[in-house]
């Protein structure tokens, strides 16, 4: 395709953003649209993690390193892209720690942080000496710590919008509060979208609206098997910083990875920038539900306690959720949709959105521009773990 291809992209959360970003660049004449405001759903519910300590070795965390190489280059890229005093974007190289507490748990970090070192991830196990270097008010109650240096952290509101600022500068249209209610069709595919503000025609059309991208491809004519998974965080009121990088018990990986519909809950402990504590994490399948429940934030502070005993002192300032777009093999969707030409997708990225939105884009952009990236096929739409889920297009 030309890089001067009409390109409508529905979402602006992170992934949306960075594919406007992306494509803009190049020369793309972008529209973004989306239901709500800017960053408004997904991305503003989320941690800000850019993690490959949770990744086992395969295609995402692949994608997740790719990514991570990215995010060392966004500041730089971004303070030549817009307006000088624009703010930063809080991106903290703190690195995370992994601990487990149990005798178990220990066998399956060690494990795990093994599998990882081979592909290539800095996995290093850390003895009591350096764990307490490191994290002082940690439990003595652990039985394995590994450190991975390479995660960060990032403040998901102010990279989105960022990101968003520079497709803009670039020539993108952002227009909030507008919706998607069904498809142009013609040429023997999609050639736009009929909204809310009315019709936008597209040489392609990028369907990156994260848990909602379900349903706004059902009104485009397809299936396609994302749905929401519930997650909550507790925020702490601010304080002197007392947990120096992303902490979370062994757990967690299991608990992102299992696909079960019931509450799944692991410890995440981490500072912002802002000086509170946030305190994660949680999972769970019951729609669009968002009630903030007792249960749940019960749940949270318990894990949390075990991890940092201190945090019984400190008062919780608010606590909030959030929908993570959920698909049935824990990938990503990225790419072209074989059952209708002129629609592509970028979704499914559960709880790694944030992490993994910038190679997203870089892919989605190459594969506009220039055909099928052979390096990509693993997300493809018709791999053979989702054809199962898959409808025909009406």
């Amino acid at each position: 395709m030309s890089a001067s291809l009409r390109v409508v992209v529905v979402g602006a959360g992170i992934v949306g953003a960075a594919i406007a970003r992306a494509l803009a660049r190049e020369g793309c004449a972008v529209t973004v649209v989306d239901r709500g405001p800017a960053a408004g759903g997904t991305s503003a519910g989320g941690e800000g993690n850019l993690l490959v300590s949770d990744k086992e070795p395969g295609a995402e965390l692949r994608l997740a390193q790719r990514s991570l190489a990215s995010w060392l280059r966004i500041e730089d890229e971004l303070r030549d892209e817009l307006p000088e005093g624009f703010p930063g974007l809080e991106l903290e190289r703190k690195g995370g720690l992994v601990v487990a507490t149990t005798e178990m748990g220990a066998a399956a970090l060690e494990e795990f942080a093994d599998a990882q070192r081979a592909a290539g991830v800095r996995a290093e196990p850390v003895d009591d000496a350096r764990v307490r270097e490191l994290e002082p008010d940690l439990t003595p109650h652990r039985t394995a710590a590994v450190l991975y240096p390479e995660d960060m952290q990032v403040q998901p509101v102010i990279a989105t919008e960022a990101l968003l600022a520079a497709a803009r500068r670039h020539g993108a249209l952002v227009r909030p509060g507008v919706e998607v209610t069904g498809p142009v069709l013609g040429r023997g595919g999609l050639v736009g979208v009929d909204t809310t503000d009315g019709v936008l025609l597209a040489d392609a059309v990028v369907l990156a609206a994260g848990p909602w991208s379900g349903a706004v491809a059902e009104r485009l004519g397809v299936v396609l098997p994302v749905a929401p998974r519930r997650g909550t965080v507790l925020v702490t009121s601010r304080m002197p910083r007392r947990v120096g990088h992303k902490v979370y018990d062994a757990d967690y990986v299991g608990a992102v990875g299992s696909g079960a519909a019931d509450l799944q809950v692991s410890s995440v402990v981490e500072s912002t920038a802002a000086g509170t504590v946030l305190i994660g994490s949680s999972r769970e399948r019951r729609g669009f539900d968002e009630r903030i429940e007792v249960r749940v934030l019960a749940a949270l502070a318990a894990k949390a306690l075990l991890l940092f005993p201190f945090l019984a002192d400190v008062q919780v300032m608010r606590a909030y959720g959030g929908f993570r777009p959920f698909v049935p093999d824990h990938l990503p969707v990225i790419g072209p949709d074989h059952r209708l030409p002129g629609l592509w997708h970028a979704t499914g990225h559960e709880g790694a959105g944030i992490g993994l939105s910038l190679a997203t884009a870089e892919i989605l952009r190459d594969q506009v521009l220039h055909g099928e990236d052979p390096s990509a096929a693993e997300f493809r739409l018709d791999r053979p773990t989702l054809l199962p889920h898959l409808g025909r297009a009406a």
